[in-house]
């Protein structure tokens, strides 16, 4: 297994009459991550996997003595993807009332779901945590920095997923198992979606257009539905650790915008595999928007270890001035600007002139290290 960086964070919080509730897409690793603390715990533990039926029967309108017997002499209890279970907040609310020493991590990919049963019921009874592919980061924990970013074209086109990462060699055919069996499974079974060829079609759209501001009006005319459909679908695959948002910074400038979204995906491999497109990243033609993917996303799981609120934007102006990345926090104002090569980054008048006290920089392949590992 390779170590998490939440993995301390989670040991530290559990128990406390408090549930653990692990978020992320399928095949991350939470569940790896959630039977290593509990081994790590000692003593006897349980695992049910909701997408059995008998274990989703078994925990359905389960009462506090019904649990207890299941419990048992058990210190640590791993509850895998609880959002298939009806009610499943009421039942971790018993659990966390009735049996106090209980040690509890439940699992969830799909984050709607999940939270939906278990706001309510389990307010001021739970922490929660985003597990995220596999970090750069933690895999240089067992190598070296070094010898992970001599992998950074791996990593651009294969991505961090825990089964990829461990098995470069199949990493297409790992890839394309996971974009057919695992990515909009629980999109398909928890919600309301009519027609799945439609999510499919806006997942392949959004993918040609990684990192690019897009529109909810022109991908509803690609894709041949209304709007209103498209922007449903896009929360759905958000939900589902698919994709991910970033809004526009703005200040009130008039020149500002700020009505615009870009997407980014959660894992880069994943991404070239929804285009089918393994192809070296010297033949490629779309390697600024990959690199630029990587990034968000490495950044992202950096700062979701780290205590303290950031604010993630990208900066544009009516009249194309623009910054990739925004980063708000403390109070201070941090602008990115990644470039693949060396080229000198032009830091845009408009946004020093309505921020001065910035601090601006460019990301390229020779620091980028910093940006992904130190906040």
């Amino acid at each position: 297994m390779i170590p998490r960086k939440l993995h301390q964070q989670i040991l530290q919080r559990l128990g406390k009459r408090k549930a653990i509730i692990l978020t992320g897409a399928r095949q991350v690793g939470k569940t790896t991550l959630a039977t290593a603390i509990a081994h790590q715990i000692g003593g006897k533990f349980h695992l049910w996997n909701c997408d059995e039926p008998d274990i989703r029967a078994m925990l359905t309108n389960a009462s506090s003595t019904r649990l207890k017997e299941l419990v048992g002499k058990a210190t640590v209890v791993v509850i895998d993807e609880a959002q298939r279970v009806p009610d499943i907040g009421l039942v971790l609310k018993l659990m966390t009332d009735t049996l106090p020493n209980l040690r509890l991590i439940v699992t969830g990919s799909s984050a709607f779901a999940l939270s939906q049963s278990t706001n309510e019921p389990l307010t001021g009874r739970k922490f929660e945590f985003v597990v995220y592919p596999i970090a750069s980061v933690e895999l240089a924990e067992q190598t070296s920095a070094i010898e992970e970013q001599r992998l950074l074209e791996q990593r651009l086109l294969y991505g961090l997923y825990p089964d990829v990462v461990q098995n470069l060699d199949d990493a297409p055919l790992l890839l394309r198992n996971l974009t057919t069996s695992y990515l909009y499974k629980d999109i398909f079974t928890m919600n309301d979606v009519r027609k799945p060829e439609v999510i499919e079609r806006l997942v392949t759209a959004l993918a040609l257009q990684l990192g690019s501001e897009v529109s909810y009006n022109e991908l509803a005319r690609t894709v041949g539905v209304d709007k209103e459909t498209i922007v449903r679908y896009i929360d759905l695959l958000e939900r589902a650790f698919v994709i991910y948002r970033l809004s526009a910074f703005s200040r009130n400038m008039r020149k500002e915008l700020t009505q615009t979204r870009k997407i980014y995906f959660y894992d880069n491999g994943i991404r070239n595999a929804l285009i089918a497109n393994f192809q070296p990243i010297e033949l490629r033609t779309d390697k600024g928007a990959l690199w630029e993917n990587y990034l968000m996303t490495e950044r992202r799981k950096l700062l979701s270890w780290n205590a303290g609120p950031a604010h993630q934007y990208f900066w544009r102006t009516h009249d194309r001035q623009e910054l990739d990345y925004i980063e708000e926090s403390g109070g201070e104002i941090f602008g990115y600007e990644f470039k693949w090569g060396a080229a000198r980054v032009k830091i845009p008048k408009g946004f020093m002139a309505a921020y001065p006290n910035s601090l601006v920089r460019g990301v390229n392949r020779q620091n980028y290290w910093e940006f992904i590992a130190q906040r």
